[in-house]
């Protein structure tokens, strides 16, 4: 261990250089997470839940120490953020329990609020397929104290969901306890969701009519410091990164543990940006942090 990265496997090294450090770019916001990166416009939006803001981070205006700029003053508590197929901004919203769709006039459009006639809990992480499909879960800490608006929930159960191309809104799952963050397969052919609560990684089969079957537990999280299972990706070689205890942690393609990050504060999630898509930028708590990797991450469009 060189202080950053806690190796289990050989495979580690050809991910993370063994003099590779960890760089805080900006602190002092209160709860960071939904870390997006723009690869055309090379720019990272995230949010600070608790400060009830998005940011913007530019590295072309790092020399001029000015690097971070506010983009949304009041963002009804945001948490998750992504890009669809577009390059529009997507996000989840704690405090209206909203999916939402920033167009490229400005204005919003709302893309999911409600299921079958409730409000939802409070949408937390996101992603998009090549087809335009939007998946996000439906946990309810926007709900409660601390990172939302307490107030009862409509619904009982936190749900997984697909918003399709159309605007059709479907239950994919409903038997997580917190479903928290979510990723495809290189090929898309499989979803992984993991479980705060259960502090496990799951995996569905995604048929090709949209649907979710053969359910199974893919991973558990190890380690008893700080952090839970949160943001959730694949890197381009099909290593899988998930947000837990000490930091950030690395499965190979059969599942096995191969390598922790351990950052400086709990990493809630995280993104692959620069122009390579080899910096890994971190949402951790009061800071953004960022690590140089040896392979890079996938575009979000």
């Amino acid at each position: 261990m060189n202080g950053f990265i806690e190796k289990y496997q050989e495979g580690i090294d050809d991910i993370v250089s063994p003099d590779a450090s960890i760089e805080k770019i900006a602190g002092g916001f209160r709860f960071l997470e939904g870390p997006a990166w723009h690869p055309v416009e090379h720019h990272l939006t995230f949010s600070d839940i608790m400060g009830n803001a998005l940011y913007r981070y530019k590295e072309d205006m790092e020399s001029s120490g000015q690097p971070i700029e506010l983009i949304r003053e009041n963002s009804y508590l945001a948490n998750g953020n992504t890009y669809d197929t577009q390059g529009r901004l997507l996000t989840c919203e704690h405090g209206t329990s909203r999916v939402t769709r920033l167009e490229n006039g400005g204005e919003t459009t709302i893309l999911a609020s409600h299921y079958d006639g409730k409000a939802l809990n409070s949408p937390n992480d996101i992603i998009v397929s090549k087809d335009g499909t939007i998946y996000f879960t439906d946990p309810d800490p926007g709900r409660c104290e601390r990172v939302g608006i307490p107030r009862d929930p409509e619904l009982d159960f936190k749900g997984v969901y697909a918003i399709r191309p159309d605007g059709e809104l479907s239950l994919l799952v409903d038997d997580f306890s917190k479903p928290n963050g979510l990723c495809l397969s290189l090929d898309e052919t499989q979803l992984y969701v993991n479980d705060t609560d259960r502090q496990h990684i799951r995996v569905f089969d995604l048929t090709s009519g949209g649907r979710l079957e053969n359910p199974r537990l893919w991973a558990d999280l190890i380690g008893d410091e700080p952090g839970v299972a949160d943001g959730m990706k694949f890197d381009r070689e099909g290593n899988l990164y998930c947000s837990g205890p000490g930091g950030i942690q690395i499965f190979n393609d059969q599942a096995r543990i191969i390598g922790r990050i351990l950052t400086p504060e709990v990493a809630a999630n995280f993104a692959w940006g620069g122009v390579q898509l080899t910096t890994l930028y971190m949402t951790a708590t009061t800071g953004l942090y960022r690590m140089e990797l040896k392979v890079p991450g996938l575009p979000l469009f």
